[in-house]
């Protein structure tokens, strides 16, 4: 892995870092990540992205297979997955550190057709790969162009779009070529998802969603579940669970009002599914999350 890829967002990282490790930047998409030591589970709905993992170890899984990463590999979420992660190798002295790019669906579709010739095929949904040397010095120089912001507005297109390609004619080209096309079902799934995204505190039926993909209502159901692994209410579900439980960890909100928040409306219901999912009712990981703090 390149050491002045490493040092780059080891620098920037560290001086921008969120308590959760993120950082992002003013380059669209691109973030960073640095933690110090191992953290706990960490449930998410990933967005399409490749990642770069440059120090450290983190582990992955989505579905049923867990991913290890490591330092030289590349993954590449080419749908929006559940996800549940866990940084299991970090230190004061080799903290982990990565790079992630959220893939542009406008760019692939440029792409692709200008692409002519170039099949589409299947690939994987997730999968890691050795980073080619393309990705990491265009990676170099998007985080170079963060010392030179006054530049990012004027360059950072071509950088995305070059990133972009050499993700297309890559080892990881045939599990995102297929993002290219319009019509593709990934594409008009990921279409129903953004508005999932956007409204997800809302009431939102199969019919609603299946309309803004441009699909009949089975059709829509099916591809959805092939797509994400999971139904459009269970999606929904992971999505309102999660922003509450940002809203408990990091806005210190009541169980209750988290819930109504994000569009449930029954807090019984919602602390039965918060402990499916997190393992432990609301307050009770909320005081646990606490007492680690206040013990750290």
């Amino acid at each position: 892995m390149n050491n002045l890829l490493l040092n780059a967002v080891a620098r920037y990282a560290a001086a921008h870092a969120e308590p959760s490790g993120m950082a992002l930047t003013p380059f669209d998409g691109l973030s960073t990540m640095r933690l110090t030591a191992p953290n706990e589970l960490q449930h998410s709905i990933q967005k399409p992205l490749v990642c770069l993992v440059l120090q450290g170890a983190k582990q992955v899984t989505i579905g049923k297979e867990p991913l290890e990463l490591r330092p030289g590999n590349s993954m590449l979420i080419s749908a929006d997955l559940p996800a549940v992660s866990q940084i299991v190798s970090a230190s004061q002295q080799e903290p982990y550190l990565a790079i992630a790019l959220e893939l542009d669906l406008s760019v692939l579709t440029d792409l692709t057709t200008a692409m002519e010739g170039a099949p589409v095929q299947n690939g994987a949904l997730v999968q890691t790969k050795p980073a080619q040397k393309e990705l990491i010095t265009t990676a170099l120089r998007m985080m170079e162009l963060l010392d030179k912001p006054e530049s990012i507005p004027i360059l950072q297109a071509q950088l995305v779009r070059e990133m972009h390609y050499w993700l297309l004619v890559g080892e990881h080209g045939p599990a995102i070529r297929r993002l290219g096309w319009p019509d593709a079902h990934v594409r008009r799934v990921a279409r129903a998802v953004s508005v999932l995204r956007t409204d997800y505190a809302k009431s939102l039926s199969v019919e609603q969603l299946a309309s803004s993909a441009g699909m009949s209502p089975s059709s829509f159901f099916n591809h959805f579940r092939k797509v994400t692994t999971l139904s459009p209410l269970q999606f929904q579900k992971k999505l309102r669970l999660i922003e509450a439980r940002r809203l408990m960890l990091t806005e210190g909100s009541t169980a209750s009002h988290a819930a109504f928040t994000v569009g449930y409306e029954s807090v019984s219901q919602f602390t039965r599914e918060y402990r499916r999912m997190f393992g432990l009712p609301p307050a009770q990981e909320t005081q646990e999350v606490k007492r680690k703090a206040h013990a750290g």
